[in-house]
């Protein structure tokens, strides 16, 4: 263990990181950021060219940095896993999303702990840091890895350390979120916090890799759950004819004892809409049904029908049906300032006025193109005729770079799924 550390602290050890998308590649560059030589490995060789060439598709890692590691030689992307004989540590940032039928899918973290297994040599630190239920680390690839013949804490080091990755949030980046670490023995947590120290602020060592893989869900169904809420309130607020971002609003000013949260089209993005799930079918094994967690996902999946609903009624106002009428929408990414996609309430959205009739089209400043209904669609040019020549604007990701007033003016009616327009006043505005 002594040469691990060694390597740790004169920044010789090679880093290896499996998953090149929205958290491996911020990791990578951090990595670099501080002196350290990163093996990116992928299997979408269009990734792995493009970030050889340093053109970068993550908005959270511009193209000028990314390239400028690439010339420097610290970091190089392949889809060779053999390449991991030469990691001194090795972190796995492979996705982990639902089955259709919202079981766990770990496939991906299976099939690179086979590959790691083929190359695994004395010495190597292994970190997940992909999203999974408690019980991961140590009662699967523990097994596998010291199938090889090899002990744990002794010939190899295995961790579990959640990513805390927010694409987009320019206050909390991968450098100052603290890091959460476990490690399955003592020398595992020591060579793992050793590592992250040297490129966050603050490391975090708890006492199972168990308790690490729960931090992580604890946090998204925090989140979920309380969103959850604030979307019924949402519902009830429209029932009861008031305006529930006053409501909030007003609610944030006591100074104890409330969090604000913000009702929305729906959940989006890899973690919230799906974390949760993980840790509700883990309970389920054990014969316990995570009511919470179940209710919320509920609430929080059927928003996109809501918002349908709510464009329905307001074009009905206009003695107009969505069956034919032109409607635009306005940011389809998960959340604002980004161009992920992914679980994006926005999809849904569009699929069912699609098959309702609609004539549909879409902008998107950081989205050029999308698949809907098994056909693709391109971000229309934004200006005062795609709004004037469309029966209604929906706002479903509020892009800093929108001018909502601009939107307002153009608009013949406009529903505002995420207060986007306020402070407006204006009676073509209907929000949920």
């Amino acid at each position: 263990m002594s040469d691990l550390l060694a390597k740790i602290e004169n920044k010789s050890a090679k880093v290896a990181i499996l998953g090149l998308g929205y958290v491996g590649l911020p990791l990578a560059t951090e990595f670099n950021s501080k002196g350290f030589s990163v093996i990116g490995i992928d299997v979408n060789e269009e990734r792995v060219d493009s970030i050889n060439r340093g053109i970068s598709f993550i908005t959270d890692v511009p193209s000028e940095l990314l390239a400028g590691f690439v010339d420097r030689k610290l970091l190089h992307a392949s889809t060779d896993f053999g390449q991991l004989q030469e990691a001194d540590c090795i972190c796995i940032c492979v996705p982990t999303p639902l089955r259709k039928t919202k079981d766990p899918d770990i496939s991906y973290i299976m099939m690179v702990v086979e590959k790691i297994k083929e190359t695994l040599r004395p010495g190597q630190l292994i970190v997940l840091e992909s999203t999974t239920y408690p019980g991961t680390t140590d009662e699967l690839l523990l097994p596998e890895f010291e199938s090889t013949g090899m002990q744990v804490g002794k010939d190899f080091y295995l961790a579990f350390s959640p990513e805390r990755v927010d694409p987009g949030n320019k206050e909390f980046t991968t450098a100052n979120t603290p890091k959460i670490i476990a490690g399955i023995t003592p020398e595992c947590s020591e060579a793992a916090g050793r590592l992250y120290e040297k490129i966050i602020e603050k490391v975090i060592v708890v006492s199972s890799t168990k308790s690490a893989e729960m931090v992580k869900l604890l946090e998204n169904t925090f989140r979920a759950v309380n969103i959850g809420l604030v979307n019924e309130i949402a519902i009830m607020c429209d029932r009861l004819g008031v305006d529930t971002w006053e409501v909030i609003n007003a609610a944030a000013t006591k100074p104890y004892g409330f969090m604000p949260f913000y009702p929305g089209p729906g959940l989006g993005g890899h973690c919230i809409p799906i974390d949760p799930l993980y840790l509700s079918w883990k309970l389920k094994t054990l014969n316990y049904n995570a009511r919470f967690i179940e209710l919320a996902s509920e609430i929080n999946s059927n928003m996109p029908l809501y918002v349908v609903r709510k464009i329905t009624s307001a074009l009905n106002g206009r003695r107009k049906s969505v069956n034919g009428s032109q409607i635009v929408i306005l940011g389809i990414a998960y959340k604002k300032d980004i161009s992920d996609v992914r679980e994006s309430p926005a999809l849904d959205i569009m699929t069912m006025l699609k098959e309702m009739g609609a004539n549909l089209t879409y902008h998107d400043p950081f989205v050029p193109e999308v698949r809907i209904a098994n056909g693709i669609m391109k971000s229309a040019d934004f200006n005062a005729e795609l709004l004037s020549g469309s029966a209604c604007t929906v706002i479903v990701a509020d892009h800093s770079s929108y001018d909502w007033q601009f939107v307002v003016d153009h608009s013949n009616l406009v529903v505002d799924t995420r207060n986007a327009t306020h402070p407006i006043k204006n009676t073509k505005i209907a929000k949920i």
